[in-house]
């Protein structure tokens, strides 16, 4: 256990100290962190009353266990164990209303993030200077330390994208992951967020019913010392599911606007494999047909699986259970989706519009099935 942390003594039974600050530090293969990550905080923090609330999503590699057993020793460490769930903005969010302290960080469990910078947040935040204070590192002092070039293009690209759902508001690094709010304005967002993705802070802004005065306050982006980034290459297919989800989410879900997406390159497989099968093997319509559409369905569940639904991935056995659900589902569909065309056909309705009518049935009802059966 951490020497700072030792050296605090443990609340008496009558005399629990409550909270100032409550920091929620989201965490999935970070057991190496956990130490480290205390001790930094215990000494950039001495005079603040603050709980430390690790949120993790049942990492392999124990990191559970470990903020489990500081939290035996500690008051100030606290731990969420999740089971089944997945998700870096609903751990976040799932920490911060497990807290009832006045002022809440979200910070990295990774330390990339300069944990000095709290103190100063702190600050602004009781002068009542700002509801919401960023770590940033596009402000004067910050830094993105040494990025690649192509991580630093994506992360310019991806805020430059994020005025479109920021309200005008004037946030330089909306892509940070390290901020600080008021616990009150925060719960007032909380109905209103998307929780899609993993920019929390991007969702809290773009879905805070009152307009947020920020401040940002800045910091050097640190090298990471253990365990391996989360960064891969569908950051920016999750960050488009936020911006979906924040445009037209009141109109229709984010994940069902996916589901037609992928639905669509289904009909582009169909056809490449239809066309390959006839002129190149030349196999029957009826034999060709069954094929190109057995391998559209099977390559929209595999797209589905990998985008839409990435938060629920089915491996395994239950990746096969899922395509076989998947495949009666969508049969179902197609019948479904021939019976509206036909009947609106027969009654001189467009074949067009008898289609795409057939086309929408189907797709609804397979959005809908799958959802309940395919990823649950």
């Amino acid at each position: 256990m951490t020497a700072l942390l030792l050296a605090e003594p443990a609340p008496t039974k009558h005399a629990v100290a409550a909270a100032e600050l409550s920091i929620i530090v989201p965490t999935f293969k970070e057991a190496l962190n956990v130490e480290p990550l205390l001790e930094r905080l215990a000494f950039a923090l001495k005079s603040v009353d603050y709980e430390v609330v690790f949120v993790d999503d049942n990492s392999p590699d124990g990191t559970a266990l470990q903020a489990k057993e500081f939290a035996q020793q500690s008051h100030r460490v606290r731990c969420i164990h999740r089971i089944g769930r997945r998700g870096l903005s609903s751990a976040v969010v799932e920490g911060i209303l497990s807290s009832s302290a006045p002022y809440v960080a979200v910070i990295d469990g990774d330390m990339q993030h300069d944990e000095r910078a709290l103190t100063e947040m702190l600050r602004i935040i009781k002068a009542n200077d700002a509801d919401l204070v960023v770590g940033s590192r596009y402000v004067d002092g910050g830094s993105i330390g040494d990025w690649t070039q192509s991580r630093a293009w994506m992360s310019d690209f991806a805020g430059r994208l994020s005025r479109m759902i920021l309200k005008g508001q004037n946030l330089k690094d909306p892509m940070s992951g390290y901020f600080m709010t008021r616990r009150e304005l925060f719960d007032q967002a909380v109905p209103h967020l998307s929780i899609e993705g993993f920019k929390i802070l991007l969702d809290y802004v773009a879905s805070s019913p009152t307009r947020l005065r920020i401040a940002e306050v800045p910091y050097e982006f640190r090298n990471r010392v253990h365990g391996e980034s989360k960064l891969d290459s569908l950051v920016l297919w999750e960050y488009g599911i936020l911006l979906i989800d924040k445009i037209m989410g009141h109109i229709v879900p984010a994940r069902f606007v996916l589901f037609g997406l992928v639905g669509a390159t289904g009909v582009v497989v169909h056809f490449a494999v239809l066309t390959t099968l006839l002129k190149l093997f030349g196999v029957s319509f009826i034999v060709g047909q069954a094929e190109a559409t057995l391998m559209a369905m099977t390559t929209n569940f595999e797209l589905n699986n990998l985008l839409t639904y990435r938060d629920k991935r089915l491996r395994g056995m239950r990746w096969i259970a899922g395509l076989l659900t998947f495949y009666v589902v969508c049969g179902v569909g197609a019948m479904a989706n021939v019976g509206i065309a036909n009947s609106l056909f027969e009654r001189n309705h467009a074949w067009w519009t008898s289609a795409l009518a057939g086309i929408i049935v189907g797709t609804v009802f397979n959005f809908v099935l799958t959802s309940v059966f395919t990823w649950k």
